[in-house]
């Protein structure tokens, strides 16, 4: 068999340059790419040694970790010990999940027959040049997008809170935002508003303004204020915004006894407060139901 020693180096390179810059991009670190060049021909002349069979004592677990510190520090720097520790904590894990992605795509591309024999005695990967630039490239992505769903979700958290609705004998619980570009006001009574998902009160609206509320012509429910029963047809407003295109449109809005805001165990009571019903979903995941208005978290607490 023919080795051509200047493509291993070259395609370790490439593969280690990649998990380098993974590594960074995960980190949020800057870094010159000369020296993430650098640390990755480190790499790459790692790789050929391998080829070398009195070198053979360099591929130990100790040679390999101090190998590791050493691309860091080429590509990233110290930067104290805690900091050097997490770069290489995150090195490791991507590492650890590309080389998963590679072994999960070796594995779907074989047989049966040799997906057993590889699982029972654990030789014979037909790992190829072009599998190892799909598969680690394509594990590179799905960990991007996952440490990006799971980054926005954990920034997100910051901004939820617990919101109860309280009207007569009616509660209605659901997770809010709180979004500061939320200054949406009734522009008679200065209330501010505060944005709901109207499924949560599908149990108690007229489907047929459920219906409208959803193609978004709440002005053609006055006609049917009135006409069809409604608990608290008092408590109903309509309320004027801009939409997407710029136009004013209505937003059907109730007004509550009192909404409770739970945030950081802490409980923000406000009374003087309208509850627009929207008629789609505010969160395409559903991680909230609701827009709390930035006035409601400036109510001195009880």
């Amino acid at each position: 068999m023919i080795v051509y020693i200047d493509v291993i180096f070259l395609f370790n390179v490439l593969i280690d340059g990649i998990l380098l810059w993974t590594t960074a991009w995960s980190r949020k670190l800057s870094f010159r790419w000369w020296r993430l060049a650098l640390s990755a021909a480190i790499g790459g002349c790692y790789a050929i040694l391998l080829f070398f069979p009195p070198l053979s004592f360099l591929y130990t677990f100790a040679v390999k970790f101090v190998l590791s510190l050493l691309m860091q520090l080429t590509a990233f720097g110290f930067g104290g010990l805690q900091h050097f520790v997490r770069n290489l904590g995150a090195f490791y894990l991507i590492n650890f999940a590309a080389a998963g992605g590679v072994v999960g795509c070796v594995y779907f591309w074989q047989s049966s027959g040799e997906f057993v024999q590889g699982i029972l005695i654990s030789r014979d990967l037909k790992v190829t040049l072009p599998l190892l630039l799909f598969s680690i490239p394509f594990t590179v992505w799905i960990y991007r997008q996952v440490t990006q769903a799971l980054r926005r979700k954990q920034e997100l958290a910051a901004f939820t809170v617990k919101v109860d609705v309280h009207i007569d004998d009616y509660a209605s619980s659901c997770t809010g935002l709180i979004d500061t570009g939320n200054q949406l006001y009734d522009p008679l009574t200065k209330t501010p508003v505060m944005v709901m998902e109207a499924a949560q009160w599908g149990e108690h609206l007229p489907e047929t303004w459920m219906a409208k509320i959803r193609r978004a012509e709440v002005d053609q429910l006055v006609s049917l204020i009135g006409t069809e029963p409604f608990i608290w047809q008092d408590r109903l407003r309509l309320v004027p915004y801009r939409g997407v295109n710029r136009s004013t449109q209505l937003m059907l809005a109730i007004k509550p006894d009192r909404v409770v805001i739970t945030t950081e165990g802490k409980q923000i009571e406000a009374t003087k407060v309208l509850i627009g019903l929207d008629g789609g979903r505010l969160s395409s995941d559903n991680a909230y139901q609701a827009i709390i208005h930035p006035a409601l978290m400036e109510i001195d607490r009880p």
